[in-house]
């Protein structure tokens, strides 16, 4: 018997098969009581209740449509924010969050979504009684998911695992052995049968209503009777939802257990009749003291309050449960994992990026070449090779031993994996010399601390790239940006470190929980202008913060950053977080660097606000075509054609 359960969870809604006697309402298979409202759109008779009806049901389903789901393309609108009663404020901790690459939204919030529905599984006693696990992904989710490790992400989740704190190295070698071995752990102790081909389907062309990337999980006893089904949504940055929790609970709080956490981070409504551009007068109980809901209420904030966009945030994350003490130790260790992460990436001693591109690792040849007198003892062409975990947070360790690397090869992967580019080069282009337009002269040219930002940014994209450990700032695929550019202030600009590291993230959470309320953070929604623009958007107002702008000029400096960007499209080739995503993060730092300065000399003196250019970005969002949409149908992901490793035959 199917009855339907509202649980006190924040992200959760399970249809639970549970005893006749059970006080729960009644759900049958042709809908919902008229006195009840439904929690999910799941209908039960789109699952089998026996073995029998579950093998019809799996040879019908590939050529059969999912009743909750619409095709993709219909799915075209961001939702409008204009009558929305939430405020923009959220914990900087929960937009800054460690986590795993390649993607937020294809890795990061897939796994978190696993462990939830185990969580709950195991809270309501039933996952002793669970004998298989069917997972269904939709739209970007099934088209790019293999590239994105969508795959290994759902079932480590299902295993228990947390994207903070699993051991990235090991995550190859868990993921190879639940397909070889057809056995999944789920919660780390009940083993279950787990064939891929069979449990796991893709519904690349269709999506489920409230947002693009759609996953289902349903958990089935052992007569194949099913016991629990839920949907999950992961809207960007490593955010899960669903239905039940956007509308009724915080769609921001970015956790698995929500009786854990502060209360004021699971509710968000205010009924604060404000005029546009003014702050409520006094905070409602509960509620952060400063709370904003556009660009202009957050001046308005600083103006009143004589208090920068730094000490706002500040005051909000105290009104979250945090200490002063945790706070500046929370932004410490963030900054301690991007820093680590610039490390590993410019020190790795991989030659190449996992995948058939075999895109050829850059950062290390980069930063080798970089070395001119900042690091002692790095002087000669072959570097010495450090030891795992030696060096501290707050410095760059050399990259490790190597040959020297022509540079003319360095850029291009010549093994079979990658493209069949010839050994043997043309000769180079040199012009004539009897021409009235004489050739220019070979040259080099050198911007240290520029190129120190470019490297950096690709350092940290290919680190995720590789599926290493990663700060969602906002997202993973725009997780270059915000470290680079940090970094280039702690090691070019700042006397003192620490107050530009604090001063810049609590900057930069500000401008993306704008970016998150007005619009959105996740490419399956905006494109790429919803993931690097937003980061670049928001390293700008860091940067200028950093160098001392007033509140005003910190807000043109994130207009800036994002008006440059609206449009950019998602088009990642075979659904790899690499090209052109790494390149696109270093120029969104330089971006970055170049609109905070712009609004340094530009004494207040502009046109366009950033609420003006954040509703402007979710136009372009809802006019984007899904093709470009972190699906891989178009664009770059179309033109540039991939030499196969196997033959097509």
């Amino acid at each position: 018997m199917l009855v339907a359960a509202r649980l006190g969870r924040a992200q959760t809604r399970l249809c639970l098969a549970l005893a006749p006697k059970s006080p729960l309402v009644l759900r049958t298979a042709r809908g919902h009581p008229p006195n009840i409202r439904a929690l999910s759109s799941t209908v039960p008779r789109a699952h089998p209740i026996n073995k029998l009806a579950l093998k019809t049901q799996e040879e019908e389903e590939e050529n059969s449509s999912d009743p909750d789901a619409i095709p993709a393309h219909e799915l075209s609108a961001v939702s409008a924010h204009e009558a929305r009663s939430e405020h923009a404020v959220i914990s900087a901790f929960d937009l800054f969050s460690i986590g795993v690459g390649p993607s937020s939204s294809h890795t990061v919030g897939p796994m978190r979504a696993g462990k939830i529905f185990i969580t709950d599984l195991a809270e309501l006693n039933l996952l002793e009684k669970v004998k298989t696990v069917k997972i269904t992904l939709y739209g970007s989710l099934a088209a790019t998911g293999k590239g994105h490790h969508t795959p290994q992400a759902i079932l480590l989740g299902l295993e228990g695992s947390d994207p903070e704190t699993i051991d990235t190295g090991t995550i190859p070698s868990r993921y190879a052995a639940i397909l070889d071995n057809k056995y999944l752990m789920l919660g780390g102790w009940h083993r279950i049968s787990y064939d891929m081909d069979r449990d796991m389907l893709w519904r690349w062309d269709q999506v489920l209503k409230t947002h693009p990337n759609g996953m289902r999980f349903s958990a089935f006893g052992e007569d194949g009777d099913l016991l629990a089904t839920n949907e999950y949504f992961s809207v960007g940055g490593g955010f899960v939802v669903n239905e039940k929790t956007k509308v009724d609970e915080n769609l921001f709080y970015k956790g698995v257990d929500k009786s854990v956490v502060h209360g004021a981070r699971l509710h968000q409504t205010h009924s604060s009749d404000v005029a546009p551009g003014e702050p409520p007068a006094e905070p409602e109980p509960g509620q952060p003291p400063y709370p904003f809901v556009s660009g202009d209420s957050l001046l308005a904030l600083t103006q009143k309050h004589n208090m920068t966009i730094a000490q706002v945030v500040y005051d909000n994350e105290l009104s979250f449960g945090y200490t002063h003490e945790e706070i500046h130790q929370k932004l410490m260790r963030i900054w301690s994992v991007m820093d680590d992460c610039i490390r590993i990436g410019v020190s790795s001693a991989e030659e190449k990026l996992p995948g058939r591109l075999g895109l050829r690792r850059r950062a290390p040849m980069l930063y080798r070449r970089l070395m001119r007198g900042f690091y002692p003892g790095l002087t000669a062409p072959i570097l010495p090779a450090i030891g795992a975990g030696s060096m501290p947070s707050g410095s760059i360790s050399p990259p490790e031993g190597e040959e020297y690397t022509q540079p003319d090869k360095a850029f291009f992967p010549d093994s079979a994996e990658g493209r069949n580019i010839s050994v043997a080069r043309a000769a180079r282009v040199v012009g004539s010399f009897m021409h009235p337009v004489l050739p220019m002269p070979p040259r080099k040219t050198m911007i240290p601390a520029m190129d120190f930002l470019s490297c950096y940014a690709i350092a940290v994209n290919e680190v995720n790239a590789s599926g290493g450990r990663i700060v969602t700032s906002p997202t993973n695929g725009a997780a270059g940006v915000i470290p680079a550019v940090l970094k280039y202030i702690v090691e070019f600009v700042s006397d003192d470190p620490e107050k530009s590291v604090v001063t810049f993230l609590l900057t930069a959470a500000a401008i993306g929980m704008l970016f998150k309320r007005g619009s959105t953070i996740s490419a399956a929604e905006g494109g790429c202008q919803a993931e690097v623009g937003v980061a670049c958007s928001m390293a700008s107002a860091g940067f200028a913060a950093c160098m001392g702008a007033t509140p005003e000029t910190v807000l043109q400096a994130a207009e800036i950053g994002i008006e440059h960007n609206l449009g950019l499209t998602c088009d990642p080739i075979d659904g790899l977080v690499q090209v052109p995503c790494i390149e696109r993060n270093s120029l969104g730092a330089v971006k970055a660097v170049t609109a905070a300065q712009l609004s340094l000399a530009s004494s207040n003196v502009y046109s366009v606000t950033l609420d003006e250019a954040i509703e402007a970005m979710r136009l372009t969002a809802v006019d984007m075509s899904v093709k470009y949409k972190e699906t891989s149908l178009s664009g770059l992901a179309r033109t540039v054609k991939i030499p196969l490793t196997v033959p097509a035959c």
